[in-house]
């Protein structure tokens, strides 16, 4: 997401805000009453301050290693490794808010809970609008204008030969919108059945904790062999296709990626000594 920022202000403006955006976007499917609200807020606010001090210098050392990649060809191996370490980086924070996330589903109210089923059907009735109104061309077009919009935020305007590159990723492309809609679905009532379990068995913080886990382990490794295989799939595709991109781009288009990514590694490393 930082990579998709349009100006380096906008990164250290976004970071500092995140407690207080994290919070609003919870609440639109939690409804906190009270009690939860100051949890959160005061939960959001230390794991914040645990990601500048401990996770911030990572990631600057990541856009680091993009930087010495981006003057040169790539290779579809090392777009995956930078996935991969993207993930850490992810499973670091996830790690470490695992204890306030398991707090906050032990004290959620049945209410709450059908909440949150109804912002998660508002939400798949817009994602369906999005993504599975029109045909099968139309559907295309939209995805082809998405990717061109992402790797323009990278190198700046795309030439002709690279918006080649993009339409023939598209049109070979594996993606099954079904089958990430199923996924999608999936993954939403395994969240509000586990969260239904802890709110009415009222398990030990222990199993409580046990529960949460499984449900994030689903998350990441489905347990849809065919969406498993579908997925492993798209990531090497994926990688393949930006690597495809990326050495068809100019001198020109990489020093200007390059010195995106140096400055918000700049910005990254200003905002982890702020406090």
């Amino acid at each position: 997401m930082i990579l998709l920022l349009g100006a380096c202000s906008a990164v250290k403006i976004g970071y500092n805000n995140v407690p207080e955006l994290a919070y609003w976007w919870l609440d639109a499917y939690v409804d906190f009453n009270a009690g939860q609200t100051a949890k959160v807020r005061d939960e959001l606010a230390q794991l914040h301050q645990w990601h500048r001090a401990n996770e911030l210098p990572k990631v600057a050392d990541l856009l680091k290693k993009m930087q010495r990649l981006a003057p040169q060809d790539v290779t579809p191996e090392q777009v995956c490794g930078l996935f991969a370490d993207v993930r850490t980086r992810l499973e670091a924070v996830n790690t470490q808010a695992e204890p306030a996330v398991v707090a906050l589903a032990m004290s959620l109210t049945p209410e709450q809970l059908t909440h949150i089923e109804s912002k998660f059907a508002k939400n798949n009735a817009d994602w369906r609008e999005e993504w599975l109104a029109g045909t099968p061309a139309e559907r295309q077009t939209r995805r082809f204008k998405s990717v061109v919009d992402r790797a323009e935020q990278i190198y700046s305007t795309l030439e002709e030969r690279q918006l080649a590159v993009l339409r023939a990723s598209i049109a070979h492309s594996s993606f099954d919108l079904e089958l990430s809609h199923a996924e999608r679905l999936r993954r939403q009532q395994d969240l509000i059945q586990t969260l239904r379990q802890i709110s009415t068995d009222k398990p030990s913080t222990v199993q409580a904790t046990m529960a949460i886990q499984g449900y994030l382990e689903r998350s990441i490794n489905s347990p849809n062999p065919a969406y498993r295989s579908y997925s492993e799939k798209s990531l090497q595709v994926s990688c393949l296709n930006f690597a495809q991109l990326h050495n068809s781009t100019t001198r020109e288009q990489r020093e200007r990626a390059a010195k995106r990514l140096s400055a918000y590694e700049r910005d990254f490393r200003e905002l982890t000594v702020q406090r």
